[in-house]
């Protein structure tokens, strides 16, 4: 007897339903990808009971021919590949063609569909039991599709029992419907859920132009989000370089010409300093508009918010990353949540960079007098606000100029408790060579938020002789002086250590030899010059064991093994395409907060100005190096509210 032998059809599509169908969530998405694979402008869904006794889509897209309808019902039928040279390069959401044989396997199936551009005066129905098909008749309905699933896993008891509450799932759907409505905010949504409508997204008109993208995903994140969270507008773009393939067709075909060079662009928001969450639910990354899930591209994110974040705290972001199709392979995972890039390090850097540069462009951002003058608001007797002449100019972006630091004397004095000081006004900055893209009316975007230190700023005293009450025209602020000196200093060292290339060391009057395993030494010996230039001296003393012999001066290490495996551990993390004084900052850091300005430390107003105006001069003004904020702001709006003002 053979022992080896083909399963039923029906198995096999039970069992890829196993892979595709994880939850009534996972029927939402493949529907809802096939609704915008076939150009829908409008989508509903409908659940009932988190999905389990029925979920329905409808869309207004191309539709099916009745030859269609049920060819679609078969596994691997699909009209988004061809070729199998199509797979290296997906453009659509879906491809395989598993999702409806799968989903029709395990559920009470019915579809519904209506060509848009064949001339067909009626629809094609089809009901499926489990699998099996029922009925094909002819019916009424407009053109596009309607996909009834009833009864998820009825047919498999094991699978339904291991369905969560109907909140869970309901959960579940609406944050892939949210993720869906945030890459296509072209496309009206529609969600209901137990016969009540829980939103009704209408269609939001974008361009080609990224500020125009930009204006419609703000709207949508509006419509779906609600308030007003401070958020900055990326834009990133950059080419890269060619691949060797095309350079050598260049050389051997006389009059070839290459494309053009892809070019990798990143867009979206991301939250404001200070703008955080604790958990990583508000991070929404996509790639070609797909939701996916990538532990380098978070990695990237929190490289991008490197010391602008407190420990714990995760950045807010809604990004989208455009890269060449054929950069990237989305069929690495069953139900396509994951992606993997063919330059996973390069990718990873310009994310990172589009982060970076995003924050410190946020700084340099030219003042807008947009809110009602200071001196309207106050009392009109006070005294009127100075400007200081000579403001320097803020360093342009990847400067190594160092930063002076804010003068100090030895002697303290108490600050007055008056304000009689002049206003701090806001450096100059460098105006941008070309002005940034037109935006059309419909939807407007939202002003970027104007950064803090970019308002004239009038010191009134200080309070607990920690921090320093400033006011602007747009309310009332509070600067941390340990805070804002420690970021002072911090840049201040960073920047020495990237003029001169390297980092002075110390030797240590009794040399430590720490023994590695083969893959920490393996690694370790790479990372020799780099650690020498950040005024580490270690050696190799054997096979697997090194010498240290030397540190940083503002290094202290009384377990050499221990802090050698540290730097270890950080070097892997950071990754090879990370800066490699990065190392050294977190002792740096722990430098700067001995030597920086303590709470009761008493400071005079000629010191406050200086503090802050050094701290216009910070490339990351707004946290300290441990990621705690160094100003808050309440506005007149928060003020008049805690007062009873307005509600």
């Amino acid at each position: 007897m053979n022992r080896i032998r083909l399963l039923p059809e029906q198995v096999a599509n039970q069992i890829a339903a196993g892979e595709v169908v994880e939850r009534p969530a996972s029927v939402v998405k493949e529907l809802v990808e096939n609704s915008l694979d076939a150009g829908a402008a409008r989508v509903t869904v409908e659940i009932q009971a988190g999905g389990r006794s029925l979920i329905r889509v409808t869309d207004d897209g191309t539709g099916m021919s009745r030859d269609d309808a049920l060819l679609s019902l078969e596994r691997h039928a699909t009209s988004k590949i061809q070729r199998a040279e199509d797979l290296s390069a997906i453009a659509t959401m879906g491809f395989r063609g598993e999702a409806l044989p799968s989903i029709a396997s395990v559920s009470r199936f019915t579809l519904t569909t209506r060509e848009r551009d064949g001339g067909a005066h009626e629809a094609t129905q089809v009901i499926i039991n489990g699998g099996k098909i029922l009925e094909v008749k002819a019916a009424g309905g407009a053109p596009g599709t309607i996909v009834e699933v009833r009864q998820i896993f009825f047919n498999l008891p094991a699978r339904r029992k291991f369905l969560r509450t109907e909140e869970t799932e309901s959960a579940h759907i609406q944050h892939y419907l949210t993720l869906a409505a945030l890459a296509h905010p072209a496309v009206a949504f529609t969600y209901s859920r137990d016969g009540r409508l829980v939103w009704q997204l209408p269609a939001v008109a974008a361009g080609d132009t990224t500020a125009s993208r930009l204006a419609a995903l703000r709207e949508r994140m509006r419509a779906i989000r609600g308030g007003e969270e401070k958020l900055l507008p990326v834009d990133f773009s950059v080419e890269l370089p060619e691949p060797a393939q095309f350079e050598e067709s260049a050389t051997l075909h006389d009059g070839f010409q290459p494309p053009a060079p892809p070019v990798f662009r990143v867009w979206g928001f991301i939250g404001a300093p200070g703008v955080s969450r604790s958990t990583r639910e508000d991070q929404h990354l996509f790639v070609n508009r797909r939701p996916v899930e990538n532990r380098g591209l978070n990695f990237a994110l929190m490289e991008g918010y490197h010391t602008a974040l407190m420990k714990g705290r995760y950045p807010v972001c809604c990004l989208f990353l455009e890269i060449d199709p054929a950069a990237v392979d989305v069929n690495i995972h069953p139900a396509k949540r994951e992606v993997k890039f063919h330059q996973e390090g390069q990718v990873r850097r310009l994310a990172a960079q589009a982060v970076r540069e995003t924050l410190l462009k946020f700084h340099t951002t030219p003042a807008r007098n947009e809110s009602v003058p200071v001196e309207s608001r106050k009392n009109p007797q006070a005294e009127p606000a100075a400007v200081l002449p000579n403001t320097p100019e803020l360093p342009q972006l990847g400067s190594t100029t160092p930063i002076q630091p804010a003068a100090m004397p030895s002697a303290r004095r108490e600050t007055p408790s008056w304000p009689v000081r002049p206003a701090i006004e806001p450096a100059r900055t460098v105006p941008a060579t070309t002005p940034p893209p037109a935006i059309r009316p419909q939807p407007p975007i939202s002003p970027a938020p104007v950064p803090l230190l970019n308002v004239p700023l009038r010191l009134v005293g200080v309070i607990g002789k920690l921090y320093v009450v400033l006011e602007s025209d747009r309310g009332l602020v509070l600067l941390d002086q340990h805070a804002a000196h420690e970021r002072i200093l911090f840049e201040q060292m960073l920047n020495r250590l990237e003029q001169h290339g390297s980092a002075s060391s110390q030797k240590l009057l009794l040399p430590e030899t720490v023994e590695l395993s083969a893959r920490d030494a393996h690694f370790l010996r790479e990372q020799l010059v780099t650690l020498t230039r950040l005024g580490v001296g270690l050696s190799e003393f054997g096979e697997r064991t090194f010498l240290l012999d030397a540190l940083p001066p503002f290094v202290r290490a009384p377990d050499a093994r221990r802090f050698v495996l540290e730097m270890v551990d950080e070097l892997k993390a950071a990754g090879q395409e990370v800066n490699s004084l990065r190392l050294g900052e977190h002792a740096i850091a722990k430098t700067v907060c001995r030597h920086a300005v303590k709470a009761n430390d008493p400071l005079a107003g000629a010191e406050l100005e200086n503090l802050v105006q050094d701290l216009r001069h910070c490339a990351m003004p707004y946290t300290c190096p441990h990621g705690r904020p160094t100003l808050i702001e309440m506005n007149y709006r928060e003020l008049e509210k805690k007062f009873g003002r307005t509600q």
